[in-house]
Protein backbone atom coordinates (compact mmCIF):
# COMPACT_ATOMS: atom_id res chain seq x y z
CA UNK A 1 0.00 0.00 0.00
CA UNK A 2 1.66 3.01 -0.83
CA UNK A 3 -0.86 6.33 0.03
CA UNK A 4 0.54 9.96 -0.73
CA UNK A 5 -2.14 11.59 1.02
CA UNK A 6 -0.96 10.64 4.00
CA UNK A 7 2.61 10.34 3.82
CA UNK A 8 2.68 6.39 4.60
CA UNK A 9 4.56 5.20 1.97
CA UNK A 10 5.07 1.48 2.67
CA UNK A 11 4.09 -1.81 1.01
CA UNK A 12 2.55 -4.00 3.64
CA UNK A 13 2.05 -8.02 2.28
CA UNK A 14 0.42 -10.51 4.77
CA UNK A 15 2.74 -13.05 5.19
CA UNK A 16 0.14 -15.94 5.21
CA UNK A 17 1.13 -17.10 8.15
CA UNK A 18 -1.57 -17.69 10.95
CA UNK A 19 -2.55 -14.77 12.78
CA UNK A 20 -2.47 -14.17 16.59
CA UNK A 21 -4.94 -12.61 18.92
CA UNK A 22 -3.78 -8.79 19.81
CA UNK A 23 -5.41 -6.96 22.74
CA UNK A 24 -4.74 -3.70 23.64
CA UNK A 25 -5.98 -0.09 24.02
CA UNK A 26 -4.82 2.50 21.68
CA UNK A 27 -5.60 6.12 22.18
CA UNK A 28 -7.89 5.15 25.40
CA UNK A 29 -10.34 2.74 22.79
CA UNK A 30 -9.84 -0.96 23.48
CA UNK A 31 -8.95 -3.48 20.60
CA UNK A 32 -8.95 -6.81 20.43
CA UNK A 33 -8.09 -8.12 17.05
CA UNK A 34 -6.39 -10.70 15.44
CA UNK A 35 -2.69 -9.64 12.94
CA UNK A 36 -0.34 -11.27 11.07
CA UNK A 37 2.85 -11.98 13.36
CA UNK A 38 5.12 -9.99 11.19
CA UNK A 39 3.56 -6.87 10.80
CA UNK A 40 5.25 -4.12 12.36
CA UNK A 41 3.27 -1.90 14.84
CA UNK A 42 3.21 0.99 12.68
CA UNK A 43 1.42 -1.09 9.54
CA UNK A 44 -0.99 -2.27 12.97
CA UNK A 45 -2.02 1.52 13.51
CA UNK A 46 -1.97 2.67 9.87
CA UNK A 47 -3.63 -0.36 7.70
CA UNK A 48 -5.51 -1.95 10.60
CA UNK A 49 -6.68 0.70 12.50
CA UNK A 50 -6.16 3.68 10.12
CA UNK A 51 -4.72 5.77 12.55
CA UNK A 52 -2.56 7.65 9.64
CA UNK A 53 -0.73 10.05 12.03
CA UNK A 54 2.05 8.35 12.75
CA UNK A 55 4.88 8.54 9.37
CA UNK A 56 6.95 5.76 8.36
CA UNK A 57 10.43 8.21 7.69
CA UNK A 58 12.78 5.36 7.83
CA UNK A 59 11.55 2.08 8.87
CA UNK A 60 14.71 1.91 10.47
CA UNK A 61 13.94 3.00 13.81
CA UNK A 62 16.48 6.01 13.03
CA UNK A 63 14.46 9.03 12.07
CA UNK A 64 11.56 9.14 15.19
CA UNK A 65 8.81 9.79 12.60
CA UNK A 66 6.88 6.72 14.15
CA UNK A 67 7.11 7.53 18.01
CA UNK A 68 4.40 6.70 19.60
CA UNK A 69 3.77 6.01 23.49
CA UNK A 70 3.89 2.21 24.72
CA UNK A 71 3.28 2.12 28.02
CA UNK A 72 4.24 5.60 29.23
CA UNK A 73 7.59 5.12 27.01
CA UNK A 74 8.19 6.25 23.36
CA UNK A 75 8.95 3.50 21.08
CA UNK A 76 9.73 3.83 17.44
CA UNK A 77 6.78 1.63 15.90
CA UNK A 78 8.71 0.59 12.57
CA UNK A 79 10.96 -1.76 14.46
CA UNK A 80 8.26 -2.93 16.90
CA UNK A 81 6.00 -5.89 15.99
CA UNK A 82 2.19 -5.46 16.55
CA UNK A 83 2.34 -8.68 18.83
CA UNK A 84 4.48 -6.98 21.04
CA UNK A 85 1.25 -4.89 22.07
CA UNK A 86 -0.23 -7.41 23.24
CA UNK A 87 -1.91 -5.73 26.44
CA UNK A 88 -0.31 -2.98 25.87
CA UNK A 89 -1.60 1.02 26.70
CA UNK A 90 -1.06 2.83 23.42
CA UNK A 91 -1.20 6.54 22.68
CA UNK A 92 -0.56 7.96 19.32
CA UNK A 93 -0.49 11.76 18.00
CA UNK A 94 -4.49 11.29 17.14
CA UNK A 95 -4.98 10.26 20.95
CA UNK A 96 -3.21 13.88 22.03
CA UNK A 97 -5.96 15.58 22.23
CA UNK A 98 -10.18 15.20 23.73
CA UNK A 99 -12.92 16.40 22.98
CA UNK A 100 -12.34 17.18 19.30
CA UNK A 101 -9.79 19.97 20.38
CA UNK A 102 -5.91 19.70 20.12
CA UNK A 103 -3.84 19.47 22.94
CA UNK A 104 -1.83 22.44 24.50
CA UNK A 105 0.93 21.06 22.96
CA UNK A 106 -0.07 20.78 19.46
CA UNK A 107 -1.90 24.55 20.07
CA UNK A 108 1.83 25.35 21.27
CA UNK A 109 3.53 23.62 18.14
CA UNK A 110 1.51 25.80 15.80
CA UNK A 111 1.93 29.19 17.60
CA UNK A 112 5.53 28.67 17.37
CA UNK A 113 5.82 27.34 13.75
CA UNK A 114 6.75 24.23 14.87
CA UNK A 115 5.58 22.46 11.97
CA UNK A 116 6.85 23.82 8.76
CA UNK A 117 6.19 20.49 5.87
CA UNK A 118 4.72 18.40 9.16
CA UNK A 119 6.23 14.94 8.61
CA UNK A 120 8.01 14.68 11.66
CA UNK A 121 5.78 16.55 13.87
CA UNK A 122 3.97 13.54 14.90
CA UNK A 123 6.74 12.11 16.40
CA UNK A 124 8.06 15.08 17.83
CA UNK A 125 4.56 15.63 19.72
CA UNK A 126 4.35 12.50 20.64
CA UNK A 127 8.53 12.67 22.16
CA UNK A 128 7.95 15.92 23.91
CA UNK A 129 4.39 14.31 25.56
CA UNK A 130 6.27 11.29 26.79
CA UNK A 131 8.67 14.15 28.41
CA UNK A 132 6.23 16.55 29.93
CA UNK A 133 4.52 13.43 31.81
CA UNK A 134 7.32 12.29 33.49
CA UNK A 135 8.41 16.04 34.00
CA UNK A 136 6.43 18.70 33.87
CA UNK A 137 9.53 21.58 34.10
CA UNK A 138 12.12 20.60 31.77
CA UNK A 139 15.17 22.42 30.78
CA UNK A 140 16.39 22.91 26.95
CA UNK A 141 18.80 19.86 27.59
CA UNK A 142 16.30 17.42 28.69
CA UNK A 143 14.42 18.73 25.93
CA UNK A 144 16.73 18.33 23.47
CA UNK A 145 17.88 15.26 25.17
CA UNK A 146 14.15 13.68 24.89
CA UNK A 147 13.58 15.30 21.08
CA UNK A 148 17.26 13.51 19.88
CA UNK A 149 15.55 10.45 18.27
CA UNK A 150 13.81 12.45 16.39
CA UNK A 151 14.78 14.34 13.17
CA UNK A 152 13.08 17.64 11.47
CA UNK A 153 15.03 18.53 8.51
CA UNK A 154 12.94 21.80 7.96
CA UNK A 155 12.72 23.91 11.52
CA UNK A 156 16.01 24.05 12.72
CA UNK A 157 14.49 22.91 15.83
CA UNK A 158 14.35 25.99 17.69
CA UNK A 159 11.19 26.50 17.47
CA UNK A 160 10.08 23.12 18.75
CA UNK A 161 11.88 23.46 21.71
CA UNK A 162 9.91 26.77 22.31
CA UNK A 163 7.07 25.30 21.63
CA UNK A 164 7.68 22.49 24.45
CA UNK A 165 8.56 24.72 26.69
CA UNK A 166 5.39 27.04 26.51
CA UNK A 167 3.31 23.83 26.29
CA UNK A 168 5.15 22.86 29.60
CA UNK A 169 4.51 26.03 31.63
CA UNK A 170 0.57 26.07 30.41
CA UNK A 171 0.15 22.71 31.11
CA UNK A 172 1.79 23.96 34.90
CA UNK A 173 -0.55 26.81 34.98
CA UNK A 174 -3.44 24.66 34.21
CA UNK A 175 -2.39 22.74 37.11
CA UNK A 176 -2.94 25.31 39.43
Amino acid sequence: MCDKHNGNCFEYVDSGMPRVALNCVVNREEIHTTVDPTMTLLQFLTTGLKLFGTKEGCGEGECGACTIIMNGKTVNSCIVLAVEAEGADILTVEGLGKDNEISILQQEFIAHDALQCGFCTPGMLMSARELLDRNPDPSDEEIKEALAGNFCRCTGYFPIIDAVKAAAKREREELK
